[in-house]
């Protein structure tokens, strides 16, 4: 049980570290939280125009969510952790990336963390939801859309590979989340609003 604890405690403080936050201090830019959306995210950053923070910002809170869950998978069994020690690493990553205690718990929409987690949990769902996100993005430029509606696969993709398991029940969370985080969006979307990729 300790060890178990040990690790979900160690996965929401990986999942705190905002990469839009490091990436915007590597590349001298402003606090993230400061001008667009005020969301410490790829997209966000992107606004400023420097491709390259946003990708950093991108890949790192993605490989901190596969990160979390992956080494909870090698190294939990050395330790004797729970078998609800994976799923729970799994969304207190997430958690710690939405509500991280380094940020005054002022973090992101989560979803390339999502995304990470995904990759760790199910290479094949994490392909395919990526799939569904670029055509959604590409085809609408709008990112919160192909967010929304990966989400809302998440949970029935992971049901259907894993079946009726913990790890496929702690995709619900998630997405809800993931659903809440966006709540702004989806009344812009209602209002035809929502800003394009790239604006």
């Amino acid at each position: 049980m300790t060890a178990s604890l040990l690790f979900v405690a160690a996965a929401y403080l990986l999942g705190s570290v905002s990469f839009a936050v490091v990436a915007s201090a590597l590349f001298r830019l402003p606090d993230p939280h400061s001008y667009g959306s005020g969301n410490p995210g790829a997209t966000n950053v992107l606004r400023t125009g420097n491709k390259a923070a946003a990708v950093v910002t991108l890949l790192g809170d993605a490989l901190k969510g596969w990160l979390a869950v992956w080494l909870t998978g090698r190294l939990g069994g050395a330790f004797a952790v729970a078998d609800w020690t994976v799923p729970a690493v799994a969304l207190a990553a997430f958690v710690g990336h939405l509500y991280p205690v380094f940020h005054g718990f002022a973090g992101g929409k989560g979803v390339a963390t999502a995304a990470g987690i995904v990759a760790a949990l199910s290479p094949p769902l994490a392909l395919t939801l990526l799939a569904v996100w670029l055509v959604i993005a590409f085809g609408f430029r709008i990112s919160s859309l192909a967010a929304l509606v990966t989400a809302a696969l998440m949970p029935i993709g992971m049901f259907y590979l894993q079946g009726n398991t913990l790890i496929a029940w702690t995709m619900l969370p998630i997405a809800v989340l993931l659903f809440w985080r966006h709540r702004n969006n989806i009344r812009q979307l209602l209002a035809g609003s929502e800003r394009a990729i790239g604006r």
